[in-house]
């Protein structure tokens, strides 16, 4: 069963607990620069895998060592429980890789 979208006091909750992530509207997004080429293709790669495990597919774009990504679930309209989650692991991912904040969200 797919999540409900989540309400603004849950969204605003949620997204305390993943502050490298910012919101517009309905998406939430995070631009990441890795030590190098290939760390930012492992990073992809460890991302696609954790999300196809959930059945939930970020937007991601790769420019050298800098990845941009966007969560959102499209089937429901707006954030759910899936977006944090999913935006928690990716942290995680990113944290063990040695990412770090960009500002080019």
């Amino acid at each position: 069963m797919r999540p409900q979208r989540l309400g603004a006091d849950e969204l605003t909750s949620g997204l305390l607990q993943i502050p490298s992530w910012s919101r517009s509207r309905d998406i939430i997004s995070r631009a990441i620069v890795y030590p190098s080429f290939l760390t930012a293709i492992e990073a992809v790669n460890r991302i696609a895998t954790v999300a196809e495990e959930a059945d939930h597919h970020p937007d991601i774009d790769i420019r050298w060592r800098t990845v941009h990504l966007s969560l959102t679930t499209h089937d429901v309209g707006g954030l759910t429980e899936l977006d944090l989650d999913l935006a928690g692991q990716i942290d995680a991912i990113t944290d063990e890789l040695g990412g770090s904040p960009t500002s080019e969200a």
